[in-house]
């Protein structure tokens, strides 16, 4: 009978033990599309908030991230944490009830001091604040080389009508102002979308470019034009881009900058994002990055517009309202998160108290100020619209244009499918 008893005790003790160990364990899962050295990175951030925490990360890496989730959503089992395409996707998600207000989650203190207050726009929506830019690219910049420019007297244009007579200046002077190259597989075309972007912020205004994400204003809208042949009398000319326009739908976007680097440089200007150093450095090793190459900001247009900061970043969303997922979420917003993630990859954190010295060099901290001072910013128009438009029609329809189709059947034919797709 002892035994017997002794026996039950101890298979309880076991069966407690048992139970105490899976309550210990504490686990966030997620889910996102990074891949290479972005996953490196993060693994690097999951690993830094575990040792800080005790839990655990389990990351589930697809590059079909907007079909699995959806499909996850709609049998009630989502991840708690998803990096998600952008505010367009987040919209969507809120309008599901998919997603937690980061305002009960996120600490009252951090977003009030070191989030500024672009961010949180960014991700507010129905009067919640829906999802966390993690880090930022910014788009709005023209590449070039301080030395081409000092050798042939071109200066800095700070207004279009600057940047015109520097093209023409240009021409004159037998050299080619601009590099482009739209074609990127699956997703060629997109180049081109976010030069409309630029130049629609700019001419008509932040407001204006929500209404025409929206779509509550149309595509063959005037002021929607203006942007398409700003950006047609450079990419469908062959005075002012290399190759003209054959070249530019042929060449692909991370090879196009090396025509500044050719010895004499085929152009003089390469607009793109942040990211593209890694592109510059690859192809051209001996390159230094501030020194051989540097940017000024894309020229205000219009001078009521200013210059507003367009740009893209990994935003993240949380689907599951639980204490693990909320700690993840703060951890990702604090500087210390957010300075493993740019030092490893050179992207631009949007916590302003992160420390200079975490950017890999001073370019990349001029622009992470550049990016934080910004009074207004506005995400990737493209990522921010339905995918039959966004990464559908407009890409397409970029390519047609500059191809040389007529510009009114191109805006028809994109306003259609965004008929169908809002």
């Amino acid at each position: 009978m002892k035994r017997s008893i002794v026996a039950v005790f101890s298979l309880l003790l076991v069966f407690s033990l048992a139970l105490g160990a899976l309550a210990q364990e504490r686990v966030v899962t997620m889910m996102g599309v990074w891949g290479g050295q972005e996953l490196e990175a993060f693994q690097e951030v999951m690993a830094a908030f575990t040792a800080k925490t005790g839990i655990k990360v389990q990351f589930e890496g697809t590059r079909d991230l907007p079909t699995l989730l959806q499909t996850r959503i709609a049998a009630g089992n989502p991840p708690d944490v998803a990096a998600i395409p952008g505010p367009g996707a987040m919209k969507e998600y809120v309008d599901q009830g998919a997603l937690v207000d980061l305002n009960k989650v996120l600490d009252a203190k951090l977003l009030a001091e070191d989030i500024n207050d672009a961010w949180i726009e960014l991700g507010t929506y129905k009067d919640g604040f829906y999802a966390l830019t993690f880090a930022a690219d910014i788009k709005s910049l023209v590449w070039y080389r301080p030395d081409q420019f000092a050798a042939k007297g071109y200066n800095i244009p700070t207004t279009w009508e600057e940047m015109e007579a520097l093209m023409d200046q240009m021409v004159a002077n037998g050299d080619t102002p601009w590099a482009i190259g739209l074609e990127s597989g699956a997703a060629s075309g997109w180049p081109a979308t976010d030069w409309i972007e630029d130049i629609m912020l700019r001419t008509a205004g932040p407001e204006v470019y929500d209404q025409w994400v929206n779509h509550e204003i149309h595509w063959t809208d005037p002021r929607v034009k203006e942007a398409f042949e700003i950006f047609g009398k450079i990419a469908r000319s062959s005075d002012y881009v290399y190759g003209g326009p054959t070249t530019v739908l042929a060449t692909n976007f991370g090879d196009s900058v090396s025509e500044l680097f050719t010895d004499p440089p085929r152009a003089m200007m390469h607009r793109q994002a942040s990211f593209i150093t890694s592109f510059i450095t690859d192809a051209n090793p001996d390159v230094k990055i501030g020194e051989d190459v540097s940017f000024f900001g894309f020229p205000m247009i219009k001078p009521e517009h200013g210059n507003p900061m367009l740009g893209a970043g990994d935003m993240i969303a949380q689907f599951r309202d639980n204490p693990e997922a909320a700690e993840f979420m703060n951890f990702l917003a604090s500087a210390e998160a957010q300075e493993i993630w740019v030092n490893r990859l050179g992207k631009l954190g949007t916590n302003n108290k992160i420390d200079p010295a975490a950017y890999p060099d001073d370019l990349t901290r001029e622009m992470a100020e550049l990016l934080n001072s910004a009074d207004v910013f506005r995400f990737d128009g493209s990522d921010s619209m339905p995918a039959a438009v966004g990464s559908g029609a407009f890409w397409e329809g970029m390519l047609m244009y500059v191809g040389g189709e007529d510009l009114d059947d191109v805006l028809e034919y994109i306003d259609s499918v965004a008929e169908e797709s809002y």
